[in-house]
């Protein structure tokens, strides 16, 4: 009986490219192998949200050969990985660790089964289907965000219970900006930063629009014209939360494509926040 070939960091490369196609990648994103050695084998990949100092120690200490990541540790360009930098310090302990780094971000948002579309099927919302923000290219099985309609109407509070309730818990928390009585049944989201997509039409149609990081100016203004012509209420929730949600149904896909590799998920708060004080 001949042998089993080991799995090595390139087999594993390729399905996390069939999984999330490159081709779905925002131009300005810095996906993919991100250091490591593509021909080493690979017996355990540990996912997580965020390459920070932890979540390397993390993956080094689980015994870990490929550390696969949603946000590029190298999104802007260094001129240094000296290890006084994070930087620098994450990709020295995985090198010295046998770990190799790997991200899969934008393609990952963008797929059927990405970080939008799990937030989308954990508040339960029916025939949600995609959008891919004000002049993005529309595809049947794809798009940034997406958008569909609860079951059951409910309102803006008891919506935002449902969040606090389905991710896991920030120090920023849930905040939301509409009246908490209000009526919600069509709700759009972008897990992850979604600012950029406040001015499509799919999220301009709906009740409510969930996503992350929103800054003041954007929100102002989009809600100060709700409030003239009719629009959405807002609900901002953790950057790291909204996305860490989709890491259980990424290892689910690899533990199916990659037979005798073990998946895990890295439980670590990677949110950057610490606590609030509430006036």
């Amino acid at each position: 009986m001949a042998r089993k070939e080991p799995v090595t960091v390139s087999d594993a490369i390729g399905v996390a490219e069939r999984l999330w196609p490159t081709s779905g990648a925002e131009e300005w994103d810095a996906i993919g192998l991100l250091a490591g050695d593509r021909n080493a084998p690979v017996e355990h990949i540990h996912l997580a949200v965020d390459a920070v100092p932890e979540t390397a120690e993390e993956a080094v200490e689980l015994g870990a050969q490929l550390l696969l990541v949603h946000h590029p540790l190298l999104l802007r360009g260094v001129t240094s990985v000296s290890e006084d930098h994070f930087k620098g310090a994450v990709v020295s302990r995985l090198i010295r660790g046998g770990c190799a780094l790997y991200a899969a971000h934008t393609n990952a948002d963008a797929v059927d089964t990405g970080t939008s579309a799990v937030l989308a099927a954990r508040l339960g919302l029916v025939d949600a289907i995609p959008f891919q923000g004000a002049g993005g290219v529309e595809r049947a099985d794809s798009g940034i965000g997406r958008v569909g309609r609860l079951a059951t109407p409910t309102t803006l509070g008891a919506l935002a219970r449902t969040l606090a309730d389905v991710l896991p818990p920030t120090a920023s928390g849930i905040r939301v900006s509409g009246a908490f009585e209000q009526t919600i049944q069509t709700v759009a989201l972008c897990a992850g930063a979604g600012d950029s997509y406040l001015d499509d039409p799919a999220v301009q149609a709906a009740d409510v629009y969930v996503t992350s990081d929103l800054r003041h100016h954007p929100a102002s203004a989009f809600r100060e014209n709700a409030k003239l012509r009719g629009g959405p209420a807002l609900i901002d929730v953790s950057h790291w939360a909204s996305e860490w949600l989709w890491l259980d149904t990424a290892a689910a896909e690899l533990r199916g494509a990659l037979e005798g590799v073990t998946v895990t998920v890295s439980d670590l708060r990677t949110d950057p926040w610490d606590f609030t004080v509430v006036q």
